[in-house]
Protein backbone atom coordinates (compact mmCIF):
# COMPACT_ATOMS: atom_id res chain seq x y z
CA UNK A 1 0.00 0.00 0.00
CA UNK A 2 1.25 3.27 -1.27
CA UNK A 3 -0.13 6.68 1.23
CA UNK A 4 -1.54 8.93 -1.64
CA UNK A 5 -1.89 12.53 0.47
CA UNK A 6 -1.84 14.28 3.48
CA UNK A 7 -4.40 17.10 3.37
CA UNK A 8 -3.87 20.09 6.02
CA UNK A 9 -6.99 22.28 6.67
CA UNK A 10 -4.90 25.56 7.21
CA UNK A 11 -6.65 29.56 7.28
CA UNK A 12 -4.23 30.89 4.60
CA UNK A 13 -3.34 28.48 1.21
CA UNK A 14 -1.13 30.99 -0.39
CA UNK A 15 0.98 31.92 2.83
CA UNK A 16 1.19 28.41 3.82
CA UNK A 17 1.95 27.36 0.22
CA UNK A 18 4.71 29.96 0.14
CA UNK A 19 6.36 28.75 3.11
CA UNK A 20 6.49 25.10 1.86
CA UNK A 21 7.78 26.07 -0.81
CA UNK A 22 10.90 28.81 0.07
CA UNK A 23 11.83 26.24 3.13
CA UNK A 24 11.48 22.68 2.01
CA UNK A 25 11.43 22.95 -1.72
CA UNK A 26 8.18 22.04 -2.47
CA UNK A 27 6.89 22.50 -5.52
CA UNK A 28 3.34 23.43 -5.94
CA UNK A 29 1.16 21.37 -8.55
CA UNK A 30 -2.15 22.74 -8.93
CA UNK A 31 -4.15 25.13 -7.15
CA UNK A 32 -7.82 26.32 -6.98
CA UNK A 33 -7.83 30.12 -6.54
CA UNK A 34 -6.80 30.61 -3.10
CA UNK A 35 -8.98 27.99 -1.08
CA UNK A 36 -6.97 24.94 -2.19
CA UNK A 37 -3.11 23.80 -3.55
CA UNK A 38 -1.45 20.75 -4.45
CA UNK A 39 2.51 20.41 -3.63
CA UNK A 40 4.79 17.75 -3.78
CA UNK A 41 8.56 17.15 -2.80
CA UNK A 42 11.18 14.88 -5.26
CA UNK A 43 10.25 11.64 -3.48
CA UNK A 44 6.01 12.05 -5.01
CA UNK A 45 4.84 12.82 -1.57
CA UNK A 46 1.79 15.13 -1.83
CA UNK A 47 0.57 17.85 0.44
CA UNK A 48 -2.55 19.41 -0.42
CA UNK A 49 -3.88 22.49 1.54
CA UNK A 50 -7.51 23.15 2.21
CA UNK A 51 -8.94 26.70 3.53
CA UNK A 52 -10.28 26.73 6.23
CA UNK A 53 -12.50 28.97 8.69
CA UNK A 54 -10.55 27.44 11.76
CA UNK A 55 -7.57 25.95 12.74
CA UNK A 56 -7.38 23.84 15.44
CA UNK A 57 -4.88 21.27 15.66
CA UNK A 58 -4.33 19.13 18.61
CA UNK A 59 -1.09 20.15 21.02
CA UNK A 60 1.22 17.55 19.68
CA UNK A 61 0.26 17.48 15.98
CA UNK A 62 2.89 18.47 13.36
CA UNK A 63 4.25 17.13 9.77
CA UNK A 64 8.02 16.92 9.14
CA UNK A 65 10.71 17.41 7.14
CA UNK A 66 14.26 15.83 7.91
CA UNK A 67 17.55 16.92 6.23
CA UNK A 68 20.15 15.17 5.79
CA UNK A 69 22.67 17.36 8.29
CA UNK A 70 22.71 19.33 11.40
CA UNK A 71 23.91 21.68 9.47
CA UNK A 72 21.04 21.78 6.95
CA UNK A 73 18.95 22.07 10.13
CA UNK A 74 20.91 24.49 11.49
CA UNK A 75 21.00 26.67 8.25
CA UNK A 76 16.58 26.87 7.85
CA UNK A 77 16.33 27.36 11.75
CA UNK A 78 18.33 30.73 10.26
CA UNK A 79 16.76 31.34 7.89
CA UNK A 80 13.38 30.94 9.52
CA UNK A 81 14.81 33.51 12.06
CA UNK A 82 16.27 35.83 9.37
CA UNK A 83 12.76 35.68 8.28
CA UNK A 84 10.96 37.16 11.26
CA UNK A 85 10.00 33.20 12.38
CA UNK A 86 10.06 32.74 16.10
CA UNK A 87 12.08 29.47 16.27
CA UNK A 88 14.07 28.39 19.09
CA UNK A 89 17.79 27.42 18.30
CA UNK A 90 17.58 23.59 17.26
CA UNK A 91 18.42 21.04 20.33
CA UNK A 92 19.17 17.55 20.80
CA UNK A 93 15.91 15.53 21.38
CA UNK A 94 15.35 12.17 19.13
CA UNK A 95 17.48 13.94 16.88
CA UNK A 96 18.69 17.66 16.26
CA UNK A 97 15.83 19.20 16.10
CA UNK A 98 13.64 22.54 15.99
CA UNK A 99 9.80 23.26 15.79
CA UNK A 100 8.07 26.20 13.84
CA UNK A 101 4.19 27.05 13.24
CA UNK A 102 3.77 27.58 9.69
CA UNK A 103 1.55 30.61 8.47
CA UNK A 104 -2.03 28.61 8.19
CA UNK A 105 -1.93 26.85 11.49
CA UNK A 106 0.33 24.36 11.66
CA UNK A 107 3.02 23.19 13.22
CA UNK A 108 6.53 22.26 11.25
CA UNK A 109 9.09 19.89 12.88
CA UNK A 110 13.02 19.87 11.34
CA UNK A 111 15.39 17.43 12.12
CA UNK A 112 18.32 14.97 11.03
Amino acid sequence: MKLNHLNLTVTDVPASQAFLETYFGLTTRSTRGSAFAVLSDDNGAVLTLMKGAEVSYPKTFHIGFIQESEEKVNEINRRLREDGFDVEPPQRMHGWTFYVKAPGGFVVEVLS
